[in-house]
């Protein structure tokens, strides 16, 4: 299975290689892929790293789990990839872009435009099996997905962190607030958008945050 990572994080997160809990996963997912199906694809296991070095990092957004129905996951959190039918929760996360920054809906809900402007769009779980939620919770995806958060929180400084439901929530609950912009709000799914996704305006606060901060804004 051949997977790709850019280099700035494979040095980043070159401490977790070796460890014991990394070397379990990685024969876990091997095997799971070999004898069931899972996605995202195996090349796009580690997409949310490849697409956004660490170095360019701006806005982090935590998801949970990938999606497992056929075709959803590209390996960026919320994303899916062009001609894919728009999950509900995906479709609440324009719906606030358009009603907070006055744009229109996208036609498709690839988000790798956001991840070349420096959002990584990183799930806490990097695979599933089919029509599985949560299948591969709990065997080490988090340790690993927690290290790279810990990095970008502990080596950078003035980021924007978008923590959507209690489980994104509690993933960041160490960041430093006095370093980075941490905004919380309940998650966009359909369960649960309307008790404050809704009207939370994350997106214009990040930019706003951003451009005082001498950063570009993002163009969501």
């Amino acid at each position: 299975m051949s997977v790709r990572i850019d280099s700035t994080w494979k040095e980043q997160l070159s401490a977790e290689w070796e460890k014991d809990y990394f070397v379990r996963l990685t024969d876990f997912v091997r095997q799971r892929y070999g004898c069931s199906t899972v996605y995202p694809p195996g090349g796009k296991i580690f997409a949310a790293f490849d697409s956004c070095p660490f170095d360019k990092v701006k806005v982090v957004i935590l998801g949970q789990d990938p999606y497992h129905g056929p075709g959803q996951a590209n390996g960026l959190c919320f994303s899916v990839s062009p001609g894919v039918e728009l999950p509900p929760s995906l479709i609440n996360i324009f719906k606030e872009v358009a009603d907070d920054l006055g744009k229109p809906m996208p036609t498709d809900g690839n988000l790798e435009r956001w991840a070349r402007q420096g959002v990584l769009l990183l799930n806490a779980t990097l695979t599933v099996e089919a029509h599985k939620a949560g299948s591969h919770q709990g065997h080490g995806w988090e340790e690993f997905t927690d290290a790279a958060v810990r990095r970008l929180a502990e080596e950078r400084d003035g980021l924007v962190f978008l923590l959507w439901g209690s489980y994104a929530i509690r993933k960041g609950a160490f960041i430093d607030r006095n370093r980075h912009l941490v905004l919380t709000a309940p998650h966009p799914s359909p369960l649960s958008a309307y008790r404050g996704f809704f009207g939370c305006h994350h997106f214009s606060q990040a930019n706003a945050w951003l451009e005082s901060h001498g950063q570009t804004p993002i163009e969501w």
